[in-house]
Order: structure tokens, then sequence, then C-alpha cells
């Protein structure tokens, strides 16, 4: 579903905004690490819920398509409370659940934006053992197929210290960003997130310092949708 107004985040994609230009720093970094041969994927993650990290991953993504022209591929693979479909006015259902729990294919149920190089995988419908699925060998063959389709993929994936999710995640992607929240983020969550990370610190390329409050509307407020960590069915 959209907002209540009917937008979506492309429409306050604005390129000459100046957090715009922080977004291309980013990406112009994560490229530099991302240069070897074959190494196209990102994790996106958070210490703890509320943090901005799914906004983080759609502006990311917008940004590589708007400013480098990279096909771009955004998964949610945040199965225990989804956020990227709500934010780009996309169904929930039919996404990643569907294809690791059912088999389905997933060019089937690749969903496109309203721009032509910007693709979305939906986190797909609720489901009762998220880390079971992904911790399956299905995961790295998507995103191994993937590959060849696209030049970016942006993985949303859960906070790491509420659920180990992102654990399994980092295991298949070829880099990761810790998103934190500026101000807000005590800087012994933040440690302890690093120490979770910590088995595969190569890949960890950073952190991003975030605060969404000061940059954009209030309905893409991560409170706007009440991100409580439990299982949604909507």
């Amino acid at each position: 579903m959209a907002n209540k107004n009917g937008l979506n985040i492309i429409d306050y994609y604005d390129a000459e905004a100046p957090e715009a230009s922080e977004f291309r720093r980013l990406l112009h970094n994560i490229n530099g690490n991302l240069s070897e041969s074959g190494k196209k994927s990102i994790l996106v993650t958070s210490s703890t819920i509320s943090e901005g990290k799914s906004i983080i991953s759609s502006f990311l993504a917008l940004t590589a398509v708007r400013h480098k022209n990279k096909k771009t591929l955004l998964m949610d693979f945040d199965l225990r409370r989804p956020t990227i479909h709500r934010l780009f006015g996309l169904p929930r259902e039919k996404g990643l659940a569907e294809i690791l729990e059912e088999g389905l294919s997933v060019g089937n149920l690749i969903k496109q934006t309203a721009l032509d190089k910007l693709d979305i995988l939906t986190a797909g419908k609720a489901v009762p053992n998220p880390s079971d699925l992904i911790s399956g060998p299905a995961v790295h063959r998507i995103i191994e197929e993937m590959k060849f389709y696209y030049e970016l993929i942006v993985v949303d994936s859960s906070p790491v210290i509420p659920v180990s999710d992102p654990m399994l995640l980092i295991e298949e992607v070829d880099a990761a960003l810790l998103v934190v929240k500026a101000g807000v983020t005590p800087k012994g969550v933040v440690s302890r997130a690093c120490g979770l990370l910590t088995p595969n610190k190569k890949k960890l390329l950073g952190i991003v310092v975030n605060n969404l409050e000061s940059t954009l509307p209030y309905y893409y407020n991560y409170n706007y949708y009440g991100y409580h960590y439990k299982p949604s069915k909507h």
C-alpha cells in the first residue's frame, strides 16, 4: 500500500536535495569496495528496530538507478516486519517467502517500479519461521542468479540484535552496511551489533549514520508504520 496521499518513495527522491548528495557519496564508496568482478550484492541492516534501514536501502537503490543508471534489484529480506512494499506502494504477497517456502520462480515474482531499471522483490506472505527459510541453500541460489541480471542488488534485512537473520544473510552477500540512528542508538548497542557481525568483519564496509525525522515527510518515518518487531500479516 502507498501512503495516504497515494505517493511512494520514488516521488520523494529529489536528486538536488542535500541528502541525495550524501547517498551519491555513499554509493561511490560502495562501488569502490565492490569493484572486483562478480561483487554486486550489499546487505543493509541495523542494530535494532526503528533506525531507518529500509529507507536507507530504498534510497541507496534509487540513487544507483538515478545517478549511475545501474540496473538494480531491491530485495526485502526482513520477512518478520517488511517495509519495502509499503514504501513503493506494492503488494507484499508473492515475494521471497513464497520463493523460499514454495519454490516459486524468482523471475515471475519480481515487481517493476516506475523506474525502468529499478525492480523489487517484496518479502511475500507472513511466515512463522523466517530464520529456517533464510538458512536454507535457496538464498545463495537466488542472489547468485540475480547477479546475472542486475548490476547492483540491495538486500534489506532484519536488525541484527533481535534476531539471527542478518548473520545468515551476510554469508550470502558481498558486503554489508550497518545503519545507526544518530543521537538515539546507544554506543553499547552499536558495539554489540558490530560484535555480532565480527565473524564477517571484512564484509562490513562501515556504518551509515541516519536521522530520518529531519529529512523525510512524516509518513515515511519509521513510527508511521508502527514498526514493532513481531510478525505481521499486513
